[in-house]
């Protein structure tokens, strides 16, 4: 048990400070997706794969004081930030895990934006199917977001250098 709340501490470790918690379960899905051994299991949302497992483990991470969750009123939303707190580097000093050396691939997710990640996410998530197929379910489920052909071209590129950086 206390292994999968490490694996999810690490990313803190590997990515830094991550805003937003949709970002968060994005690059926690897209690393699952890389063979990352993350097992939180996910189903479709309405802002693309979402778990219900990873918010509860980040809660009880929050309540051990493992991870800083740092809550900001944007006027009409409150974005939430989250941060490897002393108390989980200590944590994480005692305790031996298995999670390869991806801090580049953490980095590198958390640099995105969440719209993209949520794009990336969802064509993972529908992988199984033709560029064309997920194209048009994107966009008829995603509408509101009015990805391009451009972002599609981005995000499908992205996965790849993804997948390179993970090999």
């Amino acid at each position: 048990m206390l292994q999968d709340h490490a694996k999810v501490m690490a990313v803190f470790l590997q990515a830094g400070e991550v805003v937003g918690r949709k970002k968060l379960q994005k690059i926690i899905y897209i690393a699952k997706k890389l063979n990352i051994t993350f097992t939180e299991r996910y189903k479709f949302h309405m802002f693309g794969p979402y778990s219900e497992e990873l918010s509860l483990r980040m809660e009880e991470l929050c309540n051990l004081g493992f991870i800083a969750e740092t809550k900001e009123d944007k006027g009409n939303y409150y974005q939430y930030r989250y941060a490897l707190s002393a108390e989980g580097q200590k944590f994480l000093d005692m305790y031996q895990f298995d999670l390869p050396k991806v801090k580049p691939m953490f980095e590198s997710l958390n640099e995105q934006s969440a719209r993209f990640l949520e794009l990336v996410s969802t064509l993972l998530y529908f992988e199984e199917l033709t560029r064309e197929d997920v194209k048009e379910k994107v966009q008829t489920l995603k509408r509101k977001q009015n990805y391009t052909e451009e972002d599609f071209e981005q995000a499908y590129m992205y996965i790849e250098s993804l997948k390179k950086t993970v090999q």
